[in-house]
């Protein structure tokens, strides 16, 4: 069925729509059982609600009871409460109404990491660094904010006022602004820029309501720059919405190949998703490599699955989470929401995404999965997965894939952990690395100003004695450096500190064109071009 006649949408991880009625089963039996399990689940609960020896919140025993029964079907049939649901819902708004920055709590104070380009902050003038200490009146530094309590006063309906009181620098006067609000792009690519003449890169964070034209937009720009070939970065991308993740793979794939498709008990349920034969893809030439790993899950198996089954793809990493149970949203009349298992995600080689489960535990053994792996050390070595031929498929051209969950890569890439020590932890729970860069940022200003991002790259290191006020800045923050610790962790230290700089300077596109030089999986990934060009002609 072509997608653009589907009038049901399915949603991948984190689904919104409705559903009208609620359809009892046909059987006779099975509506003999319902009716008198019902009845008895009212009579039980009229007892304990008239009769039990202490007050009772029957409100809370009975989603309590509801999500204890969920939890014997499979690890993603869930119940949650309206509150949940809306803030669900806030995460996959293509947009929300807010004054437009973008914010770290360090000190226990706002500071501002940038204003958001074209929102109202940046009109005003609000900078990279400000700390902002008082919000409509009310004091809100040194008093423990949490990052919602931020939203919550610094979000509102568009054309409403917030006024704020900011500390900039070393003036210990305070510069008041009063915002008007607006409406605020909430971006998933999080950027995308020409790792040289030729090559693009792109890392999309998750599947929204715009995600889809986001990549539209971008691919066209990097085409513009020269693109001749691709890096899509899905690692640690959970997911989203279905029919994104469609138009996504559509954009990479010719006419009438097969994306996705579902199989369910009710045949109703059951869809195929194929690329659309009205509109060109934007990339359907050209080397590909799709970067995933343990983090990527759902709606991002779809596309590096797709991508990979139809041999259009090269993909490097590491197993993707594995997935694959459709869920459709169902609102209850209180305003809560019932997500239900109805179907399973297959890719066009025939591999269900979805990984085993067992329920005798509650989904216990499943939430643990990634640790597991980790203890098996599969993030460190292929060898530690032990493929079965019963979960053997073949690609379009023929080349052997396996299921048995998740997407397994093309080319395995290890997880390098030598960075990652207790004090590098610590430094980041403190934001060492968070506070020092902005206050070089602060103080450097007008010189980072004169630089292009590729001078910086290029010219920027941090100095000994830069290195030495780092340091005691982590001591006066009270993190215990341990010395072999941060020996391990230093190279790791200034490349993120010069990325966070560059961040401030030349937003995402500076970030990741810094860590980029350093992350290995994607260092790895762009010498495998060549055989990317050898699946795909």
């Amino acid at each position: 069925m072509n997608r653009f006649k589907i009038t049901l949408i399915i949603l991948c991880s984190i689904a919104v729509g409705l559903l009208s009625g609620f359809v009892l089963a046909s059987d006779d039996k099975n509506n003999e059982a319902l009716t008198s399990g019902l009845n008895k689940m009212r009579e039980i609960l009229t007892y304990v609600n008239h009769d039990y020896v202490d007050t009772v919140n029957t409100e809370k025993l009975i989603d309590f009871g509801i999500q204890k029964m969920l939890a014997k079907l499979d690890p993603h049939t869930v119940y949650i409460t309206k509150s949940e649901t809306e803030q669900t819902k806030l995460q996959l708004e293509s947009n929300f109404d807010g004054i437009g920055v973008e914010f770290n709590l360090i000190r226990d104070t706002i500071v501002v990491v940038a204003p958001i380009t074209g929102g109202p902050s940046e009109q005003l003038g609000i900078l990279s660094g400000d700390k902002i200490v008082n919000i409509d009146g009310e004091n809100v530094a040194g008093v423990h904010m949490t990052n919602m309590g931020v939203f919550k006063r610094l979000r509102g309906p568009k054309g409403t006022k917030v006024k704020v009181k900011i500390k900039r620098g070393a003036s210990s006067k305070l510069v008041d602004y009063t915002i008007i609000r607006d409406k605020i792009p909430s971006v998933s690519v999080d950027v995308s820029y020409m790792i040289d003449d030729s090559t693009g890169f792109t890392k999309v964070t998750r599947f929204t309501a715009t995600t889809d034209q986001e990549l539209h937009d971008n691919l066209k720009k990097l085409k513009e720059k020269g693109m001749k070939r691709l890096v899509l970065d899905l690692r640690d991308n959970s997911g989203g919405y279905l029919n994104t993740a469609v138009k996504m793979a559509d954009e990479f794939l010719s006419a009438n190949r097969n994306i996705v498709y579902t199989k369910s008990k009710n045949t109703r349920y059951d869809q195929k998703y194929n690329t659309s034969f009205l509109n060109d893809g934007l990339f359907e030439k050209g080397s590909l490599i799709v970067l995933i790993n343990e983090g990527s899950a759902s709606a991002s198996e779809i596309v590096s699955g797709a991508l990979q089954d139809n041999d259009r793809a090269l993909v490097v990493g590491r197993r993707s989470f594995g997935k694959g149970l459709v869920q459709m949203p169902i609102p209850l009349s209180d305003g809560s929401e019932l997500r239900l298992t109805i179907s399973r995600y297959y890719i066009p080689s025939g591999r269900c995404i979805q990984k085993p489960y067992s329920m005798d535990d509650e989904g216990e053994a499943y939430q643990k999965d990634l640790l597991n792996r980790f203890k098996k050390g599969e993030f460190f070595s292929a060898d530690s997965i032990k493929q079965s031929d019963s979960v053997k498929f073949k690609t379009l051209s023929g080349r052997i894939v396996y299921g048995g969950g998740g997407i397994m890569p093309d080319y395995f890439v290890a997880r390098d952990t030598t960075p990652y020590t207790t004090t590098l932890a610590e430094m980041y729970n403190k934001d060492v690395l968070r506070e020092y860069s902005l206050q070089y940022f602060i103080n450097n200003k007008k010189k980072l100003e004169k630089l292009s991002l590729a001078e910086f790259k290029k010219n920027f290191i941090i100095s000994d004695v830069q290195w030495k006020e780092i340091l005691l800045l982590a001591k006066n923050s009270g993190v215990k450096i341990k010395d072999d610790e941060l020996k391990r962790s230093e190279s790791f230290i200034k490349n993120q500190i010069k990325a966070l700089i560059a961040r401030s300077m030349w937003k995402n596109e500076g970030y990741y064109s810094v860590t980029n030089e350093n992350d290995e999986l994607l260092q790895n990934s762009i010498k495998l071009f060549a055989k990317a060009r050898l699946i795909t002609k």
